[in-house]
């Protein structure tokens, strides 16, 4: 794909911490911003009065909320926001999976995407690549079962002969899956059974590269995807209180204390997570910051999505349109606290952007 190929209309989306991931000092956890219902609940109803597309609703055995039970409730509260819906499948059964995804669109109106996740069953290890396989089976499984059609698949992981649900969502077709890995097995496996694929903060040739690759994978199976990009933000007046401000975000973490952050989560040994480490020590000598108005430090003080870009409103706004022009359609943002971050964005750089849901 090349520069400049996309551009039409951003999906813009924001994120609630339901995985025990808010803060108003990184590394110092604070009982005000704990997931719990009422605060996720708040940042859902914040993004949607701020303008966003579409809200990631994450998911983690070991933190924070039930995914599933949340979206469920508040999709009754919201009217216009889509809901990205984290799904484990390592935890689910996907005939089963179906139906409650189709339960759950039309209790949303039709607002629901899936976010899949290549997890285990908690208590269980399953070996990376056939973790990954059995995930292209159940993407696959979601796919025909909620597009209405008879299912017989005979796989290594599942074999199910099957008619679909009578519950259907309300377009009668599988909502949006997004999807995001960076090991060989991960990439095969998104190729082949997703249709927008994330990715953690890159600089703009990494990105640039990861397009070209998907691209290319996708291709082999007769597809195209979507491109999403995941990451923080800081946006503010000036360049100068932006930086102060994620400067002040680190100021009560201590080397020894953000190791022991990023060893808690589940997947400090992916490909992803290993991308980030690289990208934050390539970094060091530049303050944090890999490229310009790129930062690494947010991945001091976690594991996963480790940067943000960082700015006053003409830059992010730039940065975010130099990906567009990689061929990016659809951006997650995140930043601390998330409710007050949600508003620094909607108030200085979401209405100059052209936005609303993907089409698929």
């Amino acid at each position: 794909m090349s520069d400049g190929a996309m551009t039409g209309k951003l999906e813009i989306s924001w994120f609630s911490a339901l995985c025990d991931d808010d803060y108003e000092f990184l590394g110092q956890p604070d009982p005000m911003l704990a997931s719990s219902w009422e605060h996720c609940r708040n940042i859902v109803l914040n993004a949607e009065k701020g303008g966003f597309d579409n809200i990631l609703l994450p998911s983690g055995y070991a933190l924070g909320l039930d995914t599933t039970a949340f979206a469920s409730a508040i999709a009754v509260l919201t009217s216009r926001i889509k809901l990205l819906m984290a799904v484990r499948i390592g935890e689910a059964w996907p005939p089963q999976l179906a139906r409650q995804i189709a339960t759950l669109d039309q209790i949303a109106g039709g607002r629901l995407n899936i976010n899949i996740i290549s997890s285990d069953l908690p208590g269980d290890k399953m070996d990376s690549e056939p973790r990954y396989r059995r995930t292209v089976e159940a993407m696959l499984i979601l796919k025909t079962l909620l597009n209405g059609e008879h299912l017989n698949h005979q796989g290594e992981h599942y074999q199910i002969d099957i008619d679909p649900p009578r519950m259907k969502t309300v377009s009668g077709k599988c909502p949006p899956l997004y999807f995001g890995g960076l090991s060989p097995a991960a990439r095969a496996a998104a190729a082949e059974g997703c249709d927008v694929y994330l990715m953690w903060p890159e600089t703009l040739q990494g990105a640039r590269d990861l397009i070209a690759d998907m691209t290319a994978r996708a291709a082999t199976f007769g597809r195209t995807l979507k491109y999403g990009f995941r990451a923080h933000v800081i946006v503010r007046e000036t360049e100068a209180e932006a930086r102060d401000y994620a400067n002040r975000l680190l100021s009560k973490l201590d080397a020894e204390q953000g190791e022991a952050i990023r060893q808690k989560s589940l997947d400090t040994a992916t490909y992803g997570v290993a991308r980030q480490t690289e990208l934050r020590e390539a970094s060091a000598a530049n303050d944090g910051y890999i490229e310009d108005n790129l930062w690494t430090g947010i991945g001091r003080a976690r594991s996963g999505c480790g940067a943000a870009i960082v700015g006053d409103p003409d830059q992010v706004l730039a940065k975010l349109k130099a990906y567009q022009a990689l061929g990016i359609e659809a951006f997650i943002l995140s930043g601390y606290p998330h409710i007050n971050e949600c508003d620094m964005f909607a108030r200085y750089v979401l209405p100059r952007l052209d936005h609303e849901g993907l089409k698929l």
